[in-house]
């Protein structure tokens, strides 16, 4: 029971949706974490054919500083459903690797000491004070969440009375199913299997933290207040808008249309749902949660710029959105002076 219990009690601080995107529990000694991402869908007809069968992906980004070079992967998810992923390039590019660097992740976890926190679980995604989603969304996002309520929990009332933040959890995974996204093949564990093959050398680019008293984190979350509010607000934007666009993102991934791939905006759900965790008891109690993302991205950079410097050729992990924002990962090593050239 126990072996079952510690683990769920993790999965409850950390299923604010945007940390578990950036936050997968932690990575095994092959380089296989699996973050899921979800996308969704409100449009009741795809208007975009969702590819299937085998698909390379896009090609690979090259980060170099003289005759040294680091090939960099963009995972992006969701992906079509039936789609399965291989590449005979990248697994040539990883057998010719001195390294493999794996993505910026960061994992919390909770130790035996957790058992203290099972009591104080039940219920831990209610609103405080037997609130309702009518008590504390604005009435203008209440009427729009009103016809997603209907569409994807018809009947259940209980989704009602649950905080913002895991609505839109819940919201998001029952319309990335409906879109017929996915959260497709997990390349991490294939990529890692690739490494191991060809006795590469794995780095870990894991932030880890234990929560230090799981009972009183519990009864805290429980309690507390959180600024969750935009994180649905954001979700139910994104399904009412950018459903398409997420078809066409996924599609294009999987074809390696690149210039498809840079034309699409990234929503800011993530930033919103992220910024909930951030507003939540737990990083009051412990506030070094607050960076851990940013501690886990700054420690890649450290780690690229070492492989550069020590090896002929590294592979790396990175999601897509890091490859391509303005102020993500490869564009802070271009600043830096590498040069950073996209696939042909």
């Amino acid at each position: 029971m126990l072996k079952r219990a510690l683990p769920a009690l993790s999965l409850c601080f950390l299923i604010l949706p945007a940390l578990a995107q950036t936050v997968p529990t932690a990575e095994p000694q092959t380089p296989a974490a699996s973050t899921a991402p979800q996308d969704g869908a409100d449009e009741p007809v795809p208007q975009t054919i969702l590819v299937s069968g085998q698909r390379p992906g896009p090609g690979l980004w090259k980060v170099s500083k003289g005759e040294h070079v680091m090939w960099v992967f963009g995972v992006q998810e969701p992906l079509p459903k039936n789609m399965e992923w291989r590449s005979k390039e990248v697994e040539r590019k990883i057998a010719q690797s001195q390294e493999y660097l794996g993505a910026p992740t960061a994992s919390i976890s909770v130790g035996w000491g957790g058992v203290t926190a099972l009591p104080f679980l039940v219920g831990i995604k209610k609103n405080p004070d037997s609130a309702t989603l009518k008590d504390v969304l604005p009435p203008d996002l209440y009427a729009r969440w009103a016809p997603l309520k209907q569409k994807y929990f018809g009947n259940d009332d209980d989704i009602e009375r649950e905080r913002p933040v895991f609505v839109a959890q819940e919201l998001y995974r029952r319309a990335l199913v409906e879109a017929g996204l996915h959260k497709g093949p997990d390349l991490r564990q294939v990529l890692g299997d690739m490494a191991n093959k060809h006795k590469v050398k794995y780095t870990s680019n894991t932030v880890k933290a234990e929560l230090k008293e799981p009972g009183k984190a519990a009864r805290a979350f429980k309690k507390g207040m959180m600024e969750d509010v935009p994180c649905l607000a954001a979700t139910i934007g994104q399904l009412e808008t950018d459903v398409e666009a997420m078809r066409v993102r996924a599609n294009a991934w999987a074809i390696g249309e690149l210039d498809t791939i840079e034309k699409l905006d990234f929503s800011d759900r993530e930033s919103a749902c992220h910024n909930a965790f951030l507003s939540s008891a737990i990083t009051k109690l412990q506030p070094e949660l607050l960076t851990i993302k940013q501690r886990a991205l700054d420690g890649w950079l450290v780690a690229a710029e070492k492989a550069l410097e020590n090896n002929t050729s590294t592979f790396a992990l990175l999601s897509m959105k890091e490859v391509l924002a303005p102020q993500g990962a490869l564009a802070k090593l271009k600043a830096k002076g590498y040069t950073v050239e996209k696939p042909n």
